[in-house]
């Protein structure tokens, strides 16, 4: 479902999905304003598309008519493409429907705003709730990607270039630049996208007058085009310039191969920034350099293939093209570039991307299907993950059992004696350089896979698990297609059994302890991560773990966003394993509060601020009778109270800072 569909070149990407041998069916709209020009749905010959009606001109503001969405939601599919903005009006139409319609399908979103915006209510609503229940999100830049899972994306967003169609975008003759090019010096500069002021034509147009080499084309149209024509009726700037009105297709790649180079000097604005900048790589695949502005996702869509210059700076727009123009070896090589990085983004590269989102979103319906090897849990590698911060002896006592496995240590101590155990007992060792916490740190560990589809085990370095326990649990994980992860059953150092299976977070859990009724809440909805196997495939969808909490809860985060696309949890009793538990900690105090500011962030999270709101007073509420109670349990309780009354994070960070600044008798 795509209102942007109805541009027949922006519909050769369920062309190369159905090339790949997929059924795709699309929904689009029946007339759009595309580029400022009204643009209606035309089919081809056989083609799956239907226009639907819509209501509403603006992409978030505009609703389809419900009734072939509802016809189309009735029907079986594998997933849904909602390609509009978590934020939409119709967005949130098509959720609706799907509910009502009781569609089980999962469903990805795509995403292209790389500002992180606030939204007025109740669009921030819509987009928390779409975010949250998405098996995934195409993003068009990197930015909108880190925001969309910031938001509650429970999974990694796919950065997937807009496409290009290659067949019409390539090097080849082009037709003669203007009369005035082809004197002796004259650099011949393209624009081609809207007329509007955060474009920066009108910066474009000053540099363009700084230097009579300089000739411009500018193709398209919009409202600032009275005004930028005003600009151009200044001294011999007008026998420079011209206006071609909207180009698309063979001719704006005509336009292309004429010019020097290709002119993209988008603004930065307190609203907008470029989010990908086709016409860029339009450009690039024509074989023509480009210069841009150094604003949003232009960087990272030009690379090595233009010159970036400050968004706004006339002077350094004029130097960067002039350079392009006169020097042929800088234009050569920036052509070389671009035609590499265009040729990523034809149409087939693009449905393959797509596939392999949809693929992921389907999760765990499609997991036995993957990989053969999913169903022999011998046939895949387990490689082990430790997190290690200073203890060098409790390392080398969880290490000596795991001779011959794979295991990488992740020293967040930067400890030399961390780094001698494991060159010692032969593990393979990394130092991040820094203590980003445990999740920072099974994060670098998964960038260190030896095999990017190996199962990964995490494991404290105050937990032991036999090379027999591995296997077992990685026998249990395989034996069932829809399990993410499983952990063994563990005992203290007392030979105590310590509970490893918990019910999710959640504001009316937290109530049900403040009342006593905690004990009743028996189920599993996860395992704590002191030793736990996660499935090669899961994290391929789900990712990694957020770096946002330092410690604690990092794994239950993980685990309920697996849950939500379809994944389960479970403890296998079958394998005994020991844990000592916090035995690497040395501050009682910030550990404690750490605990409380990691759950603060869960529930921020997963149920909101209001959700946060409720969970904070039933802490305040169930701390405040136990207070009374003498011995340990008073103590304990009161301490949680005064954590609570002031705000967990907050006290995460006064401890985080009095532990780390000296004072007048030493380090706290």
């Amino acid at each position: 479902m795509s209102h942007s569909a109805v541009v027949d070149a922006w519909r050769e990407r369920e062309r190369g999905l159905r090339g790949l041998g997929h059924t795709v069916s699309l929904l689009s709209a029946r007339r759009w304003n595309e580029g400022g020009a009204p643009v209606a749905l035309e089919p081809r010959a056989g083609e799956d598309v239907v226009g639907v009606r819509t209501w509403g001109s603006h992409p978030a503001l505009f609703v389809y008519d419900p009734r072939p969405l509802w016809r189309a939601l009735r029907d079986e599919w594998d997933v849904l493409d909602i390609h509009e903005e978590p934020f939409a009006l119709s967005t949130a139409e098509i959720l609706v429907l799907r509910a009502l319609a009781g569609c089980r399908a999962p469903y990805v979103l795509y995403s292209a705003q790389n500002i992180d915006k606030r939204y007025p209510v109740p669009f921030r609503w819509i987009e928390s709730w779409a975010l949250r229940r998405a098996a995934g999100a195409s993003v068009c830049n990197a930015e909108a990607g880190r925001i969309v899972e910031a938001k509650g994306l429970p999974t990694t967003a796919s950065v997937i270039p807009l496409g290009t169609d290659l067949g019409v975008f390539h090097p080849g003759a082009a037709s003669a630049p203007p009369p005035s090019v082809a004197a002796p010096g004259a650099v011949h500069v393209a624009y081609a996208g809207r007329l509007e002021p955060h474009k920066g034509v009108a910066v474009l147009l000053d540099a363009v007058a700084g230097d009579p080499r300089l000739h411009l084309s500018i193709a398209g149209a919009g409202p600032l085009e009275p005004e930028l024509r005003r600009q151009a009726q200044t001294g011999d700037v007008t026998e420079r310039v011209r206006f071609l009105g909207s180009l698309a297709g063979e001719d704006l790649a005509d336009l292309y191969r004429s010019a020097d180079v290709l002119a993209v000097p988008s603004l930065t604005t307190p609203s907008w920034v470029e989010q990908f900048g086709r016409v860029a790589v339009e450009a690039m695949a024509c074989g023509t350099p480009v210069v841009a502005s150094d604003s949003g996702a232009l960087p990272d869509v030009v690379g090595d293939a233009g010159l970036l210059v400050p968004p706004g700076d006339p002077v350094a727009l004029r130097d960067a093209l002039l350079r392009v123009g006169l020097r042929p070896e800088l234009a050569a090589s920036l052509r070389a570039a671009g035609l590499r990085r265009a040729a990523a983004t034809g149409w087939p590269s693009i449905a393959r991307a797509y596939e392999e989102l949809y693929r992921r979103a389907a999760g765990p319906r499609t997991a036995g299907q993957t990989d053969a090897s999913s169903q022999a849990g011998s046939a895949r590698p387990v490689e082990i993950i430790v997190v290690a911060y200073h203890a060098p002896d409790l390392l080398r006592r969880c290490l000596e059992p795991l001779t011959g496995e794979a295991v990488t240590v992740v020293d967040n101590s930067s400890s030399q004696q961390v780094r001698q155990v494991c060159a010692e007992l032969g593990v393979d060792y990394v130092d991040p350089g820094r203590n980003g916490g445990f999740a920072a740190g099974v994060n670098e560990g998964l960038r260190h896979r030896r095999h990017a589809h190996s199962d990964v085990l995490l494991l404290n370095p105050d937990a032991v698990i036999e090379p027999s326990g591995i296997r077992e649990l990685q026998r249990a994980l395989r034996a069932q297609p829809d399990l993410a992860s499983v952990g063994p059953a563990q005992v203290d150092g007392e030979g105590e059994t310590s509970r490893v299976g918990w019910p999710f977070p959640s504001p009316a859990g937290v109530w049900a302890d403040a009342v006593g009724l905690g004990r009743l809440r028996t189920h599993t909805d996860y395992v704590i991560g002191s030793i736990l196997l996660l499935r090669a495939e899961a994290l391929d969808q789900v990712g990694g773990l957020d770096e946002r909490f330092f410690l604690y809860a990092e794994e239950t985060d993980w685990a309920r966003r697996a849950a939500t696309l379809g994944w389960r949890h479970e403890v296998v009793r079958t394998v005994v394993a020991r844990h000592l538990g916090s035995a690497t900690s040395t501050s009682a105090g910030l550990r404690e509060a750490q605990f409380h500011a990691s759950q603060e962030r869960y529930l921020r999270k997963h149920h909101g601020a209001f959700g946060w709101a409720v969970a904070r007073a039933g802490h305040v509420a169930g701390s405040a009778v136990r207070s009374t109670l003498p011995g340990d349990r008073g103590r304990g309780a009161r301490e949680r109270l005064r954590i609570f009354v002031a705000g967990p994070t907050r006290v995460e960070a006064e401890r985080r800072r009095s532990v780390l600044v000296p004072t007048a008798g030493g380090p706290s």
